[in-house]
């Protein structure tokens, strides 16, 4: 044994697309304003960045974890995001729009702090006693709803990889 170790064949896949999508300037840059349009997004809904007077940043100790993973999610977002519009752009496999926007729907909505927010309080003067509940919900597992939306964009960006792969392969026949 020599002691190299092989990529899986997964990850190799995904590196495949990253050079295929990102070769081109246009989806880095689509992914990169993605990525800072929700960046701002989440960090002003988790207040974290104030922009009245001035443009404050402000990080306190136990808003540490929930930025990491705002930033992972924000990161993440963009690169599934300038990857379908590609795939939208150049594949002629037949997918559902749905399959495309769940998972970036879903981080969206879940990485936001509905409580910490004027969201909050939209849901509570809209729905009332349903707003106040959900509003509590989100608000108490926010840490758990942004693993699950970073999960759930890990899994859209490997199934997207795995179709862009899948329908480069040369059929011998």
């Amino acid at each position: 044994m020599t002691g190299k170790k092989t990529i899986p064949p997964m990850v190799r896949g995904l590196i495949l697309c990253f050079k295929m999508v990102f070769s081109n300037w246009t989806y880095a840059l689509i992914a990169s304003g993605i990525a800072s349009i929700s960046w701002v997004v989440f960090n002003m809904f988790d207040q974290l960045l104030f922009f009245s007077p001035i443009v404050t940043f402000y990080l306190p100790d136990d808003a540490v974890v929930d930025f990491i993973l705002s930033n992972m999610t924000s990161i993440l977002l963009g690169l599934v995001v300038s990857m379908n519009v590609y795939v939208l752009r150049y594949s002629k496999l037949k997918i559902s729009m749905t399959s495309f926007f769940s998972g970036s729907t879903v981080s969206m909505l879940s990485s936001t702090c509905a409580s910490c927010s004027s969201l909050g309080f939209l849901l509570v003067s809209t729905f009332g006693g349903a707003g106040i509940a959900a509003s509590t919900f989100l608000s108490n597992y926010q840490t758990h709803l942004r693993i699950l939306s970073i999960a759930l964009l890990i899994w859209a960006l490997f199934s997207i990889s795995n179709k862009l792969t899948k329908s480069c392969i040369i059929n011998p026949r």
